[in-house]
């Protein structure tokens, strides 16, 4: 079978090694001899080639992928890429921005080796928007990151690359870290699983450590449950957090019926439109009828923490312009992006407010703990709507009215990441006129991603997740 062109729909299944195996189901094949573990990257780089063309998703290759021999991890043999902000020996990181030459790296990201532990076969790097800011993953200069559902649409950010390989079944699984949304914004625009894990769950990268407020967290978008479950658990018997209650492997739905809060439109004031609130009713109804008790919350956040949110980003946009030169002799902050700049320039005059933002911040847990009393975990939209076409959200968009968009866009995930707290976007069983997934968030206290995929294996087994390549 060749790879589908359909109207606007792509992706790459077809009857070779990797078949319609989700990365647990190829992992076996792959112990039991079904599959060779050169076999399968072969077959995966070959569908990545087929459908490249249209999605852009790829940033740079690995010359020759080696899959780890005599590997033991959960994963072993499973193909698969690192987003292009995350250090792989041999690589260049090139963090989606063209105000630098990227060069090779010479070691792993501490990342990179719990993710290489549980023996996935990297293949490459995939595309991120500039240093992670925008929330689609488009650029000022260059092609788009296409979502495979429709290749007018987005496919979020700013783990869009990955989303959009995984979401096409180019490869099982693929590294996205979050540092506002961006393992769950591409989850949801592309029908996957977007675990965003506690702050501390996986090892965090120097990066992150330097940051005076560590929001961002690693880990991976899959199809199915169990994929996330597992990649969780191998990441675990790499390094286990003791501070952490232990996750262990989950491999289906706890009898425990739950306590759920439910919250429509965000915290900070923002709207969800007709659809998103739709399939988040829809799953609330869901949830009552497998036993779940589901009940209205609010969360009552400082009024300005969307105001506060966006200083911290300003933040970090103006420290990698004053300290570039890490990221190489050439840099030259004048050549970062629209949004970029726009957050840079917002931030110097604001930058008098910076501690008052991070007291204020640091506080939201408090809000956070007030709003799960008497609950187990909340249900709410992961975006505040459907996900847009290209060009929306574009950095070539004047400043005012990109930061307008994306916050009327992004009003839901920034408080977990701000928080700490792990935070899991679900494929809805509602799609949007055009079928383009509709993504629904539960978030947990910190230390309760068991939880979280106890509750997402129930869900997929009373409904399947929708399959592109039924579509």
């Amino acid at each position: 079978m060749t790879t589908i062109h359909e109207e606007n729909t792509v992706h790459a299944y077809r009857d070779d090694a990797l078949g319609e195996h989700d990365a647990v189901g190829l992992a076996a094949a792959i112990r039991r001899g079904e599959v060779g573990a050169e076999e399968a990257a072969k077959a995966a780089a070959e569908r990545v080639r087929d459908v490249e063309a249209r999605l852009h998703a790829v940033q740079t290759y690995v010359d020759a992928p080696r899959p780890a021999t005599g590997g033991t991890g959960l994963l072993a043999g499973v193909p698969t890429f690192v987003k292009d902000n995350t250090d792989h020996l041999g690589l260049p990181t090139g963090h989606g921005s063209a105000a630098f030459t990227s060069r090779p790296a010479t070691r792993h990201a501490p990342f990179v080796r719990q993710f290489l532990s549980t023996g996935v076969t990297v293949l490459g790097k995939t595309r991120l928007p500039e240093f992670g800011f925008s929330p689609s993953t488009e650029y000022e200069h260059g092609e788009p990151v296409r979502n495979p559902w429709h290749t007018g649409h987005s496919a979020g950010g700013s783990s869009g690359g990955s989303a959009a390989l995984v979401a096409a079944g180019a490869v099982p699984l693929a590294h996205a870290n979050d540092g506002g949304g961006s393992i769950r914004i591409p989850a949801a625009a592309c029908g996957l699983v977007g675990l965003k894990p506690t702050r501390g769950r996986v090892v965090a990268n120097a990066e992150s450590r330097r940051l005076p407020l560590d929001i961002v967290s690693d880990g991976v978008v899959s199809r199915s449950v169990r994929d996330t479950a597992t990649f969780l658990a191998a990441a675990e018997r790499y390094r286990r957090n003791l501070e952490l209650p232990p996750v262990g492997l989950v491999e289906g739905p706890a009898e425990r019926r739950l306590r759920i809060g439910l919250l429509l439109d965000s915290p900070n004031g923002v709207h969800s439109d007709t659809t998103t609130r739709a399939a988040v009713t829809e799953t609330a109804t869901t949830l009552e009828r497998l036993g779940h008790t589901v009940e209205p919350v609010e969360i009552a956040l400082d009024p300005r923490f969307t105001e506060d949110f966006l200083v911290y980003w300003g933040l970090l946009s103006f420290l990698i312009g004053v300290t570039g030169r890490g990221y190489g002799p050439d840099f030259d902050r004048h050549r970062m992006d629209g949004l970029s700049r726009g957050l840079r320039a917002a931030y110097l005059e604001n930058w008098r407010r910076t501690p008052g933002v991070l007291r204020r911040l640091k506080r939201t847990q408090e809000a956070y703990a007030a709003a799960f009393r008497g609950l187990d975990l909340i249900l709410s939209p992961v975006l505040a709507h459907t996900t847009p076409p290209i060009g929306h959200l574009a950095p070539t968009v004047p400043y005012p009215t990109l930061i307008e968009r994306i916050l009327a866009y992004v009003a839901f995930t920034p408080v977990n990441n701000v928080v700490g707290t792990p935070s899991l976007s679900l494929p809805a069983a509602r799609a949007t006129d055009d079928g383009l997934p509709v993504g629904v968030l539960f978030s947990g206290r910190p230390g309760s991603e068991r939880m979280l995929l106890e509750l997402a294996f129930e869900l997929e087994a009373d409904r399947p997740f929708r399959r592109i390549q039924d579509r």
